[in-house]
């Protein structure tokens, strides 16, 4: 995954249910030195009993913005479809420096 291009992630999930994997996971793809490198991660745990869906927000470099709903999407969906983006704008970067 391409995280160059990734300024904001923003992850809000109950650790302990099975839908928050997805969002789990996502967290653990994202490189050790992600925020080193400018990518702003803030991750909110609800209380183990809470009831609220898990949602995943990843914000890009060209403003493009995605509100991602875990219970629906697998983690394979969701790197997918940030990957797709994320190569786009490396192509964009690709032909503005060539």
């Amino acid at each position: 995954m391409i995280t160059r291009f990734i300024t904001d992630v923003t992850t809000r999930f109950n650790p302990f249910s099975p839908q928050a994997r997805s969002a789990r996971l996502f967290l653990s793809f994202l490189p050790p030195n992600a925020r080193l490198s400018g990518v702003n991660i803030t991750t909110q745990l609800l209380p183990r009993h809470s009831a609220d869906p898990p949602t995943l927000y990843v914000k890009f470099k060209d403003g493009k913005e995605m509100n991602i709903d875990c219970t629906k999407t697998n983690i394979k969906s969701i790197v997918e479809e940030v990957d797709r983006h994320s190569r786009m704008l490396q192509k964009n970067a690709d032909l503005a420096d060539g």
